[in-house]
């Protein structure tokens, strides 16, 4: 039987890992301070692609799973790690210990363990023995592995839904955990999104010419030269209960999804699918273009994405457009693909909770097809909604709007 309908759904917990820092604290700190976090890739040879940096997350050290022994540990990738620590904090900052009463789990990514497949590969190809450990590459290589892994660690048997539509894949996980309380299909979700740095990952976007030479995106600017790859993990705890409201952090005000069909890789120049998600999910949230606070965009720094995103912004929000601060986070720490838009839905949160707007760096020059308020450093303002754009290869276009919690 569905549980009653929602008001509201409140968010009563958020976890963050990013180049930036580990935790809701060492991000805010980040952003405040205007500070970039891409540094030479060391993880796996670069020489051969355009860029040699990226947004690298400083993980630590010590085995971060506790039921599970060390010896099987070696098969966790950094994502899977990232993710972990994600959803500890997003616990803790919501009373818990463990992940007992929650309905379900719906998280994102877009390359998934891409490195044991790798790992697996290189093994295949120049190892033609035997070797007992490519079961398990190849076993954890898989998302549901992953997941499988997150969930044995808190001693959770609930039902786990896994959303991979490239760089929407975040963003799509946080909205469809919503629409599960929104339906009455869940009262509790815990919902997010994570992705690592791979070597395959890298050479795909470099093989579409799509990253920065220099290794800095310039999302907005007038002479941007491409994107820089980050990796990163961010996951909401969404309930229902009313009774919550007084713990929440805020509230997802409204969602939406919708694909262009233009190109399989490029965005349709005119933004069209874009303009229908922000119009869906601010309609859901019952608000106008003009109370918006905030805009996070896609913003990856490419010449096509950002100024389709301009043009789209531009004819949502019509005479509002020029009043409406908006910034790309990926101008500090990369894209996260299947992360980012998990992580730049807890900025927005963030955001929304200190009452400042992050900033997008990097810009020499503002590109002319720019109308709104582009913010070009930390500055504090007064915002009660926030809204998040992801854009992901294929098409795939998805909306959040967070709202700031009720005095």
């Amino acid at each position: 039987m569905p549980f009653p309908l929602p008001q509201s759904i409140a968010i009563t917990g958020a976890g963050i890992v990013s180049p930036l820092g580990r935790g809701w604290q060492a991000n805010e700190q980040s952003l405040a301070a205007d500070r970039t976090a891409f540094k030479p890739v060391e993880l796996f040879d670069t020489r051969e692609f355009i860029s040699k940096t990226a947004g690298v997350v400083d993980l630590p050290t010590e085995n971060l799973f506790q039921r599970i022994p060390a010896h099987k540990q070696v098969y966790f990738d950094r994502g899977t790690r990232m993710l972990l620590m994600a959803i500890r904090e997003a616990l803790a900052q919501a009373g818990r210990e463990d992940m007992e009463g929650i309905d379900a789990m719906v998280i994102g990514t877009s390359a998934g363990a891409m490195s044991l497949g790798e790992s697996y590969f290189e093994h295949a190809r120049h190892d033609a023995g035997r070797d007992p450990a490519q079961l398990s590459r190849a076993e954890h290589y898989q998302p549901q592995r992953q997941m499988s892994s997150i969930a044995t660690e808190f001693g959770w048997r609930g039902p786990v839904i896994i959303v991979s539509n490239a760089c929407a894949s975040g963003a799509n996980a946080i909205g469809w955990g919503a629409e599960m309380i929104r339906s009455g299909r869940a009262k509790r979700v815990l919902a997010g999104g994570y992705d690592a740095l791979a070597r395959l990952v890298f050479a795909g976007f470099d093989t579409l010419h799509a990253l920065a030479p220099s290794g800095i995106p310039r999302p907005f600017d007038a002479q941007r030269d491409g994107l820089a790859l980050g990796e990163g993990a961010a996951v909401m705890l969404l309930e229902a209960e009313d009774v919550r409201q007084s713990a929440a952090l805020g509230n997802v005000a409204g969602y939406a999804t919708a694909t262009d069909l233009h190109h399989l890789t490029q965005p349709d120049p005119a933004g069209k699918a874009a303009i229908r998600t922000m119009t869906a999910a601010c309609a859901q949230a019952g608000v106008t273009p003009a109370q918006i606070g905030y805009i996070n965009s896609h913003g990856t720094g490419t010449p096509f994405n950002d100024a389709a995103e301009a043009a789209a912004i531009a004819a949502w929000a019509g005479d509002a457009v020029a009043t409406i601060p908006v910034s790309s986070t990926k101008s500090s720490m990369g894209h996260l693909l299947g992360g980012a838009g998990a992580v730049e839905a807890v900025i927005c949160l963030m955001a929304l909770q200190g009452q400042w707007l992050p900033a997008s760096l990097n810009v020499r020059e503002v590109d002319p097809a720019v109308r709104f308020d582009l913010v070009r450093q930390f500055r504090r303002s007064t915002l009660d909604y926030a809204l998040t754009n992801s854009f992901g290869f294929g098409g795939t276009n998805a909306t959040l709007v967070l709202q700031r919690r009720s005095a």
